[in-house]
């Protein structure tokens, strides 16, 4: 994607790629199958995702006796995968869910596995240590997706609008290049993203980050509305072995091995895996409980995909609005004891 300036026409550019991506991937997935497991669910670099990999690495999806495959991909390719039909499930931020629905596929979400708590940031250069200062300069952010949210929300917070800068559309996985360069004055990322830009820029510094905004990206785990018609009783079997993994992942003696598991999935240090995990809050079961109550604002999910679908609907990411309770079932959640 080449380096322009926020406009409509980008974002209306972007869905009919998106469109198209779809069409392409869902011809192929009539002609192919990966394997003959009952469920497909993708996941991709997140915290509050790759803690699948201990309910895999466990061996506890066996133990519960529901087949389950999880295929590790890039983030956008997992959603197009998940449009497409070629995958049962996909974990993504309620946001990015509703951009998916819109020109694709509906996604039922059935699992909060997190909220961002400081992943997301708006990065700016060394010397500039407040949204403020952003005033008249350029900002690096993947245009239509969370992180843009994240960025006008936090120049609201600060008394300035999105006028007030001037946005460049990056691929969020080249944003941290994009500030070593000096292109921009600040970018919007998140983990692992957001923490390379201020390896690779010293003195970097992260003047906002969704720890600032509790609730604005939840994260989720989204299955289509025939598979879990379908497979109810294995997405419930699904569920429970999430409410396992978080548990294990609470209890402070098990830190250690969790880490191992977790870096290894993602190729690096157990260490510096630490300190990512630190900026994902993972949702107990009775935290996941609450936040799926219906409500307006941050604190619930309901209100937050709601504002988020008035962020895509103004943006041009989607004509008209999408959200509706047709996107969230906490009634599996609900159901555990």
């Amino acid at each position: 994607m080449t380096h322009l300036q926020i406009s409509l026409l980008n974002c209306h550019n972007r869905t009919l790629f998106l469109r198209l991506s779809i069409l392409a991937l869902a011809l192929i997935g009539l002609l192919t199958s990966s394997s003959d497991a009952k469920l497909k669910i993708a996941y991709s670099d997140w915290p509050g995702w790759v803690a699948w990999e201990i309910g895999v690495q466990k061996g506890w999806f066996k133990e519960v006796g529901v087949d389950v495959e999880f295929q590790w991909l890039e983030y956008v390719p997992s959603m197009d995968a998940f449009a497409a039909g070629q995958i049962d499930a996909c974990c993504m931020t309620n946001v990015d869910a509703l951009v998916t629905g819109a020109t694709g596929k509906k996604g039922v979400g059935i699992i909060i596995n997190d909220y961002s708590n400081g992943n997301d940031m708006v990065v700016a250069l060394p010397g500039i240590t407040k949204v403020g200062q952003l005033k008249g300069k350029k900002v690096g952010v993947e245009t239509g997706f969370v992180g843009h949210l994240l960025l006008l929300q936090a120049l609201e917070e600060n008394g300035l609008t999105e006028s007030d800068v001037e946005l460049i559309n990056y691929p969020t996985d080249q944003t941290p290049q994009a500030l070593e360069s000096g292109e921009v004055a600040a970018i919007v990322a998140w983990q692992p993203n957001s923490g390379q830009a201020l390896k690779v820029v010293p003195g970097s510094k992260p003047v906002f980050t969704s720890a600032d905004a509790k609730g604005l990206i939840y994260d989720l785990l989204y299955v289509t509305a025939e598979s879990l018609a379908k497979n109810r009783s294995d997405w419930l079997a699904v569920v429970k072995v999430w409410y396992k993994i978080v548990d294990y992942m609470k209890d402070s003696k098990n830190e250690a091995e969790m880490l191992e598991i977790l870096s290894a999935r993602v190729q690096i240090s157990p260490e510096e895996y630490q300190g990512i995990l630190q900026g994902t809050y993972i949702l107990t079961l009775d935290e996941a409980r609450k936040f799926f109550e219906k409500g307006e604002g941050f604190s619930s999910v309901y209100g937050s995909s709601q504002i988020g679908d008035e962020f895509n609907v103004k943006y041009g990411v989607y004509p008209k609005a999408e959200f509706s309770d047709k996107y969230l079932d906490p009634s599996l959640t609900n159901s555990l004891k």
